[in-house]
C-alpha cells in the first residue's frame, strides 16, 4: 500500500497536511530529522542483548505526551526542527539512512531499531526496502507509540521485522489528557492487530556462535506498557486484553521506567507528578502472572532514573 506525505493522514489526527510545503501536527515536514544513530543497550534483552541495539531516533512525534522523556527532540516546533537544538539534528535523505544502517550493523548491532519513526514512514519505507534488496541482513524494527492508521501498518508489510508499540491507554479521557490523543485505544488497538498478523509468531536467535545462551529476537511482536502513577486499574486492563486476544503470539513488556521531571506536570497534572510506588508495580507483575502471562518481561527499580536517557546530541550522524 502506497504512502506518502499529500494530505498526510498517517496517523489517526488525519491532519490532511501537504507536508511536502508544511509542517504536519507532527511538527515535521516530509524531510527526515534525525537525531542520533548508536548502539542502544537499555531495550529488552532480547532486542539489545549484549551487543546493543541500533538505534536511530528521529525528531518529531504524533503524540503529545505531557510526560513524554524524549521532549527534547518530540516536541517540534513550526520550523520543522524543535526549537534551539537546530545543531544537535540533522536532516537527511532516504540513500543517507541506509548509510546508517550500515554503519550501525558494522558497529555490532542486533537489528535496526527505528524510534519514534511513524511520521517519516513514507521515506523511512523506501529506505528500509532498498536496504533488503542489497542483502542487508539485520531486522528492523519499528518502535512506535501505537497511535497510527491501520493502512500505515499495511504498507510496511514485508518491511518491518520486529514490532515494538507501546500500549498507553484503553480509556479515551487518559489519551485524551496526557496525550491529546483522540481515540488512541482503537488506534492502538487495531494497529496492534494487523502487526500480529505481519508477524504472528516470535522468533529468536543466538546473538552470535560465541554467545548462544543470549537469545536476540528477529521476528514478532513485543507490546510495552508504561504504568503511570495512579492508573493501575488501567494498566492490568490492557494486560488482560492483550492476554486475551494474542495469548503467546506476542510478548508484554510491563515498564516501570517513569520518570517525572517536567514542571508542567507538577502545575496541570500533580496526579501523575511522582514515580510508580515498588507496591503498585508489584500489583502489576503479580496480576499479569495470575492470569497466565508467562512471555513478559519485568524492569528494576533503578530503571527509573533520567540517567538511562541517551544524550540527543547528534552522536553518530
Amino acid at each position: 500500500m502506497e504512502m506518502d506525505y499529500t494530505a498526510c493522514r498517517l496517523c489517526p489526527r488525519n491532519c490532511g497536511t501537504d507536508r511536502r510545503r508544511s509542517t504536519g501536527v507532527c511538527g515535521m515536514t516530509d524531510q527526515l530529522c534525525v537525531s542520533r544513530a548508536a548502539l542502544h543497550f537499555w531495550e529488552e534483552p532480547c532486542i539489545s542483548g549484549t551487543r546493543g541495539s541500533g538505534t536511530v531516533f528521529f525528531a518529531g512525534c504524533s503524540l503529545r505526551c505531557v510526560f513524554c522523556q524524549n521532549r527534547e527532540i518530540s516536541q517540534g516546533s513550526a520550523s520543522g526542527i524543535p526549537a534551539g537544538r537546530e545543531s544537535t539534528f540533522q536532516t537527511i535523505s532516504a540513500e543517507r539512512l541506509v548509510e546508517l544502517f550500515y554503519r550501525l550493523e558494522e558497529q555490532g548491532a542486533n537489528n535496526i531499531n527505528l524510534v519514534t519513526a511513524d511520521h517519516f514512514l513514507p521515506t523511512i519505507a523506501r529506505a528500509v526496502e532498498k536496504a533488503k534488496q542489497q542483502g542487508f541482513s539485520l531486522p528492523f524494527l519499528l518502535n512506535t507509540g501505537g497511535y497510527l492508521n491501520v493502512d500505515t501498518v499495511k504498507g510496511l508489510e514485508g518491511l518491518i521485522d520486529i514490532y515494538l508499540p507501546d500500549f498507553k491507554y484503553i480509556r479515551d479521557a487518559d489519551a485524551l489528557r496526557y496525550s491529546r490523543a483522540a481515540g488512541y485505544p482503537d488506534a492502538a488497538k487495531a494497529a496492534i492487530a494487523e502487526m500480529v498478523r505481519q508477524q504472528p509468531e516470535c522468533r529468536f536467535a543466538p546473538e552470535s556462535t560465541e554467545n548462544e545462551d543470549v537469545r536476540i529476537l528477529q521476528r514478532g511482536v513485543v507490546v510495552r506498557h508504561l504504568l503511570l502513577p495512579g492508573v493501575l486499574i488501567q494498566a492490568k486492563q490492557i494486560v488482560s486484553y492483550l492476554h486475551k486476544t494474542y495469548g503467546e503470539k506476542i510478548w508484554i513488556s510491563l515498564l516501570r521506567q517513569y520518570t517525572p521531571e517536567h514542571a508542567i506536570l507538577s502545575k496541570d497534572y500533580p496526579e501523575i507528578d511522582r514515580k510508580v510506588t515498588g507496591r503498585e508495580y508489584k500489583s502489576l507483575v503479580d496480576f499479569a502472572a495470575g492470569i497466565g502471562v508467562t512471555q513478559g518481561f519485568v524492569q528494576e527499580e533503578e530503571s527509573a532514573d533520567s540517567a538511562f536517557i541517551p544524550a540527543f546530541d547528534g552522536t553518530g550522524l
